[in-house]
């Protein structure tokens, strides 16, 4: 294949099941039956191949509490953890009653009281009983969601890890941007190198746009090309060892003129008021409000996002205001947070950065320059 698979690092792996076990604990569930990928590669520690899009439920992966053993549906012995046998490994099944007789012989299926599954479907909430007859099924989704909401400091040292390479990839669209060019090829710029960094499996597909001077949420309608005049946003994105990783910025193209550098000046004052909020105890609602105390209008897309294995809590929208107030930022968390100010006949300043809650208040990981109005005007990047 070219490449070897590897497994995640140990401590990653131990320290993951460490968070997932404790949620067991506190939610009472004896085992995990699990069968969505991000929950599945966080307790195994194990990539799996093809294995994306969507598809229903099935037993992917098996974690009880009582022993730690882990059973891991797999095919082959490649990047799987040392501490999960070959025993404990089982192969794709079309009939479901081949991988009810594979759950049967998990030790303690017979007493667990407990069983705890991310997603059902209507068959197999049928037929999980025959597998664990003294238990009541019930949802770990939330214990997952848990364990994965706060990030070990292994966890934020892959987060880092995959940071970095979506800032190599946006560097590169940076350097390809300029009069002439057009989305599509800046967009492959970044791709290439985020693929040079290693990664081959972006978390976004467009890495460029021209953004609307006509409406806030769009696009610019001829866009393919850019012009002196344009503010373009480069996004980056990947999905680097399991871990989603994303960073955006907006340049303009030419020199920098009154109306400009005031939509600068705004972003900067939103900015600040976003990491202000990004603290312990913070409820995620007032990245929301931060907007409102800055004067923008809300934008459409998230404010905020956790990042991890795929998109984590919190997710931080206009559209889920009664989940915002109710949520609180922990130290921990690490959140793709977005300012996003636009102005007509002007366009768009999207900027995006990776942000951890710590103690103190938070730590931006991203460190790609951000044009800022206290720039010079000759500037002409940001």
């Amino acid at each position: 294949m070219g490449i070897e698979i590897e497994a995640d690092a140990r401590a990653l792996r131990f320290s993951r099941r460490e968070r997932a076990l404790a949620q067991m604990e506190a939610y009472d569930i004896d085992v995990l039956v699990l069968g969505r990928q991000a929950n599945v590669r966080y307790i195994s520690g194990a990539p799996q191949l093809w294995v994306v899009g969507t598809r229903p439920f099935g037993p992917i992966c098996e974690f009880v509490r009582a022993t730690g053993e882990i059973h891991l549906n797999s095919t082959w012995d490649e990047g799987i953890p040392e501490e999960i046998p070959h025993e404990n490994l089982y192969g794709f099944a079309w009939n479901p009653m081949t991988l009810v007789e594979i759950l049967k012989n998990i030790k303690g299926a017979d007493t667990a009281r407990r069983v705890g599954t991310d997603a059902l479907t209507p068959t197999f909430a049928k037929l999980l009983p025959m597998a664990f007859p003294n238990a009541e099924l019930v949802d770990a989704e939330q214990a997952m969601r848990a364990a994965r909401r706060i990030k070990t400091p292994h966890e934020v040292q892959a987060l880092r890890h995959a940071l970095a390479i979506a800032e190599e990839g946006l560097a590169a669209g940076v350097a390809a941007l300029g009069p002439g060019a057009t989305a599509k090829f800046i967009t492959a710029a970044v791709l290439e190198a985020e693929a040079a960094g290693g990664v081959s499996t972006p978390a976004t597909q467009e890495g460029a746009w021209v953004t609307s001077k006509s409406h806030p949420w769009r696009r610019a309608e001829d866009g393919g090309v850019i012009r002196e005049g344009d503010l373009v946003a480069l996004s980056a994105g990947v999905l680097a060892h399991g871990y989603v990783a994303e960073v955006a910025r907006t340049h303009y193209v030419g020199e920098p003129t009154d109306a400009v550098h005031g939509l600068y000046c705004r972003r900067d004052a939103l900015w600040d008021s976003l990491v202000e909020v990004c603290r312990p105890g913070m409820a995620t609602s007032a990245l929301l409000d931060a907007y409102a105390d800055a004067g923008e209008q809300l934008p459409v897309m998230p404010v905020a996002h956790g990042l991890g294995l795929g998109f984590d809590a919190p997710v931080v929208s206009p559209q889920l205001r009664a989940t915002a107030d109710a949520e609180l930022l922990e130290e921990g968390m690490v959140l793709a947070v977005t300012a996003h100010v636009w102005e007509e006949s002007v366009g768009s300043v999207i900027t995006r950065d990776g942000v951890l809650i710590t103690t103190a208040g938070c730590e931006v990981l991203t460190s790609s320059p951000a044009w800022s109005a206290a720039a010079s005007v000759g500037t002409s990047h940001g």
